[in-house]
């Protein structure tokens, strides 16, 4: 598409973008987002950035909604060097846009109105190739999950995501029940590290796998306590929560989202019990639930 001014058919544009924006097609569970959806969403998020477009919490819901549609195309088999260039071409072409441009008040407008539902959407999912992660903004009084993904090792259920204490405060979180064994004394996230391997490895059918372990990352645990019976899987009626710093994270949030990551779970005598999650669209989910509990 050619670099320019904003075009006199702004108007379709508007059409275009509430269609690639709108909640539900943004629930992933629709047609296939591809590379055209990601250029639009970047093109509007660039804008905003450019001219203060919308309030905080529709520019919230955009930035999750774009983060989807990079994840999209990724999964549909664009590359990721094509999609950098597609974020490129949106940002050049929003920074020739005057803010001024009517025709942007157009499209600000429709994009506005297209995500009024979504900000006040409580709960959506967004499914991965293998995966779902769950987000859920609603308020409680009792510790609760803003973001889970769930998972087993043998047979004991693991709960991953971000939780939620009482008085709101969040924090990176690994839920397990083991049964008829001890108890670990530490637990990690290992994951591929972006320095020592800028880029995904890929099997010849497309599949993401985690790489060597010198090219891995890990992230230790900040301890742990007894689980509160509302974050615990269903049936179950003990288990540990293991919490994680902050940048762990922002590290998820830079995986592609067709790779695994792993929690381990370690054992006085040295075994190990593994949890395969799949990174998915954790960084828009993540988005998401930042505009705030309902």
């Amino acid at each position: 598409m050619r670099i320019g001014p904003f075009p006199r058919f702004a108007t379709t544009l508007a059409f275009a973008s509430v269609l690639a924006l709108s909640p539900v097609v943004a629930t992933a569970e629709g047609p296939v987002l591809g590379s055209g959806t990601y250029y639009d969403r970047a093109f509007v998020l660039a804008a905003h950035q450019k001219c203060h477009l919308f309030a905080a919490p529709v520019a919230g819901a955009l930035s999750a909604a774009t983060l989807q549609a990079h994840g999209a195309a990724l999964r549909s088999g664009a590359a990721e060097a094509a999609l950098r260039e597609t974020a490129g071409r949106a940002r050049a072409r929003a920074a020739a846009v005057s803010c001024s441009n009517p025709d942007l008040a157009v499209v600000r407008d429709r994009v506005a109105n297209a995500f009024d539902g979504w900000v006040r959407m409580p709960r959506m999912s967004f499914p991965g190739t293998r995966a779902v992660w769950s987000a859920d903004r609603m308020g409680r009084d009792e510790a609760s999950w803003r973001l889970m993904q769930t998972s087993v090792t043998g047979v004991s259920p693991v709960t991953f995501g971000l939780s939620a204490a009482p008085d709101g405060v969040e924090a990176l979180t690994a839920v397990v029940s083991f049964a008829g064994r001890p108890r670990p004394y530490a637990a990690r996230i290992v994951m591929r590290d972006p320095a020592l391997s800028p880029r995904p490895w890929l099997t010849p059918a497309g599949t993401a796998v985690l790489p060597p372990e010198s090219q891995r990352r890990t992230v230790w645990s900040a301890g742990t306590r007894a689980a509160e019976v509302t974050l615990l899987a269903e049936g179950r009626r003990q288990g540990e929560t293991w919490r994680f710093p902050d940048h762990g994270a922002d590290a998820l949030a830079r995986l592609d989202p067709r790779e695994p990551f792993l929690v381990q779970f370690l054992f006085r005598d040295g075994s190990i019990a593994t949890t395969r999650f799949e990174a998915g669209d954790f960084a828009a989910a993540r988005a998401f639930v930042a505009l705030g509990p309902i």
